[in-house]
Order: C-alpha cells, then sequence, then structure tokens
C-alpha cells in the first residue's frame, strides 16, 4: 500500500531523530571559536519541529561541565490535525528525551544549560548546543534564526487564482495575481499579494522576526480590526535566495482570517499562528 510522505515524516516525530551534515559548522561566542567541526549532525528532539547543531565532543574547543540550569517550561503548538509539537517557543533548556545538560565555559563565563548530551547510544559522541547561545557559520556563511531541514523547502509559484480575504465580514484584500508560497510541513499555502490589492489600511509596528528560508520580516497592523488585526500581516522586504520573488508582498495569517480562493472558502489550519501572539 502506497505511504504519504508527509503522514511518514509526521509520524516520526515522536523518535530522537538526527541526519549527519557534510558541512563545516562552527559555533562562535563574540571572536572565539567555541566549536569547530566537518562531522556535525542535525538533530531533532522528540516533537520538536526545528533542529538544532550537534558536534562531537571532540570538537568542542571550550570545557564543559554538568549544568544545574532549570529545565525550560515545554510550549506545545497546534500544527494541523495532528498532536501538537515543539517549535523554537519551547527553549533549548527543555528536553524530550534522557540525557545530561551541560555547562559550556567561554572566556571566563559560565553559560549554563547550553550543551545537552543525549543518552542515545547513536548520538554517544554527539553534544548539542543552543542555537540562541552562539553565532553560527556553515562553511563560510552565517545562519540565522536555526539550522535549516534538508528536508524542509520553498516553493514560490504566481498564480492567477483569485484570492479574496475577510475579517469579520470586511474586505481585506483581493487579488488574481499572488506569489503563491509552498512550504513543507506546513498545512496551508501562503498568498503573498501585491500592496495594491490589500483593501485596507496597513500600519507598521517595532515587530520582527527572522526565517531561515525567508529571512528577516517586518509586520503590519490592520487597525479597524482592533485586537484581530495586530500583527496580521507582514512582508520580506529583502528576502533570502530562496524566494526572491516575495520581495515587498504582503501576506496575511490565514489562520486568522476568513479567505476564498477561486469561489471557494478554504478551512482555517492549526499553527503555532493561529492566535495573536
Amino acid at each position: 500500500m502506497a505511504v504519504s510522505v508527509s503522514q511518514m515524516l509526521m509520524q516520526g516525530l515522536d523518535e530522537l531523530r538526527f541526519q549527519p551534515t557534510a558541512k563545516r559548522i562552527r559555533a562562535l561566542r563574540g571572536n572565539l571559536v567555541v566549536a569547530d567541526s566537518t562531522r556535525a549532525a542535525l538533530v531533532w528532539e522528540p516533537r520538536r519541529v526545528v533542529p538544532v547543531y550537534a558536534l562531537p565532543v571532540a570538537d568542542v574547543a571550550a570545557p564543559m561541565t554538568a549544568s544545574s540550569a532549570a529545565a525550560a517550561p515545554e510550549v506545545p503548538v497546534p500544527l494541523g490535525d495532528g498532536d501538537p509539537v515543539l517549535d523554537p517557543r519551547t527553549g533549548f533548556g527543555f528536553h524530550s528525551c534522557p540525557g545530561a545538560a551541560l555547562t559550556i565555559e567561554v572566556d571566563g563565563i559560565a553559560l549554563d544549560g547550553v550543551a545537552f548530551r543525549p543518552d542515545d547510544p547513536e548520538l554517544a559522541d554527539l553534544v548539542l548546543l543552543d542555537f540562541e547561545a552562539f553565532d553560527w557559520l556553515e562553511e563560510d556563511e552565517p545562519i540565522r534564526g536555526h539550522p535549516r531541514d534538508p528536508f524542509h523547502r520553498v516553493d514560490v509559484r504566481g498564480s492567477s487564482r483569485h484570492v479574496r480575504m475577510e475579517l469579520d465580514g470586511v474586505l481585506i484584500a483581493e487579488s488574481d495575481r499572488s506569489m503563491m508560497l509552498f512550504e513543507t510541513s506546513l498545512p496551508l499555502t501562503r498568498f503573498y499579494l501585491p500592496r495594491e490589492d490589500v483593501r485596507v489600511a496597513l500600519t507598521s509596528t517595532a515587530t520582527r522576526t527572522w526565517c531561515a528560508y525567508k529571512g528577516e520580516a517586518s509586520y503590519f497592523t490592520v487597525e479597524q480590526a482592533g485586537e484581530s488585526g495586530v500583527d496580521i500581516a507582514w512582508s520580506y522586504e529583502r528576502p533570502l535566495s530562496d524566494c526572491p520573488q516575495i520581495a515587498g508582498l504582503v501576506a496575511f495569517f490565514q489562520e486568522r482570517l476568513d479567505v476564498i480562493v477561486d469561489g471557494a472558502p478554504m478551512v482555517r489550519p492549526r499553527t503555532p499562528w493561529s492566535e495573536p501572539a
């Protein structure tokens, strides 16, 4: 019987997963190289949807000792119809597999709990490192947001489908010239629209987020929608090379809108962004 690849991947979420990488991975703290390896791996702890870098203990240049840091709180979020998952809102200090949390000392400063050694024998020689605690290079390229998942892909396609977006009966946007962004593992397709096709005033906010695949996003509020409209839209002014077609276009959290495509209402999916932040 045929197997859905997406379902197969989701079924593995409860497992401790890893994928070796051929890239040279470096962790830096200021100008100091804390770790440098050509034998790294990406590791997903159970229920995690974003990986962290794991490097051989021998390739970590700073001393490591047992950590006394308290565990970070668990913040499960919805993703489609399955069980809740863990995204970066659950900090590195929460671990969903057995192992030992470690402190790394860098230039006389103890970074408590920024490393973790799983008990699993497949990963016996590796130590997981907190992405937020360091600056990272893949070869000589800086990496922001989180490590890229080699099984995660972003595709952008121009579309003439008629897209209409409403919020509480108010027309928000309408377009037949969107850029449709398809992103692996997300249970919806994003519509990036020309600003001329947005029918309400957008007010810029100070909110900024970083996507490892798309770049830095700036956000907008639809003030006439009240709390429902806070940071409901965003734009990538200078997207990364994966998706230059969306530069300057506007996307909306469709999870919080009524979206009609070619006359057919779309079901609002469950995602980590279904509720205002």
